[in-house]
């Protein structure tokens, strides 16, 4: 009887098991029927398609036209492109002329998600994540963008159709910013911006510069595009961009309305709104002016913090519309000169918890003081000083931080660094590597009254061309670029001499904490502390790395 009632008992754990089992088993595939259900993205309807059957015409080896827009590949390393049109057409054209750069892009995207995330079931069940995510991104996004967006993703490769249809995954990338910042609760972008005029310009006019401090990997940032738009409607405007993206980070209108942005501390939250470079986008097609920009501004929900620093010729200075999920604000210094950093400057935003947060624990503050420093060192300001003081790489006091440091405005990892003089309707684009290389000037008068490109010819204007950093001549530099090398080894955790690395950056405090976790991953937990210990000498830019350092520090005296 004892046996027999053991055996039963037996059964009816199995058969809860399996219950339990079964549930949970439907649950997922609930989970999945649902987010793939939510994640569906439908492209917009289009009437007339027939530009789709239109073909591009070779003029050179790196020059093309289709009808009066046309994309060629400078001297300077820089693509050039021109688009105009209808939204759809010109999305299609823009994809259609720079094909091969649409393609390229998303591999080194992709290739460098996949060194992030190497599971490939993983980043199945990501796109389904991020699908959820965006689940109201179109509901957000203007019709005109969607039909813009939706003829470029006609360009992009159907080998990554495992993540998602080719304008699911381009409308996606628009927000890759702002999931990348809300998600890890921080900004992926250290970006710093400033506009000086009136008395503080060597010629009174506005004056503009901007680093655009985003890293997706060496490879991404090899294409650079700069944009020459003619919409149906609104103004034309150009601003710097690469492969398949229509969103604005820098840019200046025909007004001669510049618009730049830079992340600010964001919670996370439930779900997507309008991405921060499409609001930024219709601020430089709509705008002529502040008020146009921040009444913009005022009508699009967005999903993460950002701040837009907002040039303006007809106003003939600079503003800050600080924008969270929740909140607007107008931020204006009431003098001549104004700077943005990644933390919110007015009253009402500056004083929030999580901007006090961002003071707190990030390089932001650092950097904005020596920005300040260096403007008023520099008396009144001229484009040469501006270029100048977005290649800096000293800390406070002209201390030397390392090579680097993200406390410095030269951090030696730009996308792009730009100078915008609005009312002359000239821009200065930086050329690689990072803003050390020429800054290549453009006239918008002249470009948008070329009609078409008969010959493949420069369109920069050649006689406004600031040299290049004389940095990139020093063994300084030559020891920088093996220490990116053998910081790139040590992430892939690849063998590495650390006396080497610590030798080409001795003022560079993550030199020491690379050095310090490779030991520590060796177990040599003696030497790893020295070198912890000497981070902690160091100008060390975040209150969390610091955090890890004392953590290993304390780690390694339990193993000695």
């Amino acid at each position: 009887m004892a046996e027999k009632k053991k055996r039963s008992i037996w059964k009816k754990l199995l058969r809860f098991c399996l219950f339990i089992l079964g549930f949970f088993v439907l649950l997922l595939i609930g989970l999945i029927v649902y987010l793939y259900t939510v994640a569906r993205m439908h492209p917009p309807e289009i009437a007339d398609k027939t530009s789709l059957e239109w073909t591009r015409s070779r003029i050179d080896s790196t020059a093309f036209t289709l009808n009066n827009s046309w994309f060629r590949k400078s001297r300077s390393g820089l693509y050039e492109l021109y688009v105009e049109g209808k939204p759809f057409e010109r999305g299609v054209v823009y994809g259609k002329l720079t094909e091969e750069l649409v393609q390229r892009q998303e591999d080194h995207f992709t290739e460098q998600i996949g060194k992030m995330i190497p599971s490939k079931a993983y980043l199945h069940f990501l796109k389904y994540l991020i699908g959820w995510f965006n689940r109201h991104m179109d509901e957000n996004v203007p019709e005109e963008y969607k039909e813009e967006i939706y003829g470029v993703s006609f360009a992009a490769s159907n080998k990554y159709e495992f993540i998602g249809s080719n304008y699911q995954r381009i409308m996606n990338y628009h927000a890759a910013h702002d999931i990348g910042h809300a998600l890890q609760s921080m900004a992926l972008v250290g970006c710093t911006s400033f506009g000086t005029w009136n008395d503080r310009s060597e010629d009174s006019s506005l004056i503009i510069g901007r680093n655009f401090d985003f890293y997706v990997g060496d490879k991404f940032a090899e294409e650079k595009i700069v944009a020459f738009y003619k919409p149906e409607q609104g103004y034309r405007f150009m601003f710097i961009t690469w492969a398949g993206f229509t969103g604005v980070v820098s840019g200046m209108n025909e007004q001669g309305l510049t618009v730049t942005i830079n992340a600010a501390k964001s919670s996370i939250p439930s779900g997507s709104a309008t991405p921060v470079s499409l609001v930024a986008r219709e601020i430089l097609q709509y705008a002529k002016n502040i008020n146009e920009a921040y009444a913009i501004a005022q009508k699009r929900k967005m999903f993460v913090s950002e701040s837009f620093l907002i040039g303006s010729a007809n106003d003939n200075r600079a503003a800050i519309i600080e924008k969270t999920p929740e909140e607007l604000a107008l931020y204006d210094p009431k003098g001549n000169e104004i700077s943005c950093a990644n933390h919110f400057q007015s009253k009402t935003l500056g004083a929030s918890a999580p901007n006090q947060e961002q003071l707190e624990g990030s390089a932001s503050p650092y950097r904005y003081q020596r920005l300040q420093e260096l403007l008023a060192r520099n008396g009144k300001n001229s484009v040469a000083k501006t270029i100048a003081i977005l290649r800096d790489q000293k800390g406070l006091k002209d201390t030397d931080i390392g090579m680097g440091n993200e406390k410095a405005l030269n951090q030696l990892i730009a996308h792009h660094s730009v100078v915008f003089e609005p009312k002359q309707l000239k821009v200065w684009v930086s050329t690689a590597p990072w803003q050390l290389g020429e800054f290549v000037a453009y006239d918008l008068k002249k470009v948008f009254a070329m009609n078409g490109l008969q010959t493949d010819h420069e369109i920069c204007d050649s006689a406004l061309i600031i040299p290049a950093d004389t940095f990139l001549q020093t063994a300084d530099y030559r020891k920088f670029v093996d220490f990116r090398m053998l910081k790139a080894a040590v992430m892939d955790k690849q063998p590495v001499d650390v006396k080497r690395m610590v030798a080409d950056n001795p003022s560079y405090y993550h030199a020491y904490v690379l050095a310090g976790d490779y030991l520590y991953r060796q177990k040599d937990y003696k030497q790893a502390r020295q070198y912890y210990q000497q981070a902690l000498m160091k100008e060390i830019a975040t209150k969390a790395e610091k955090g890890h350092v004392l953590q290993r520090i304390a780690d390694c005296d339990k193993r000695i």
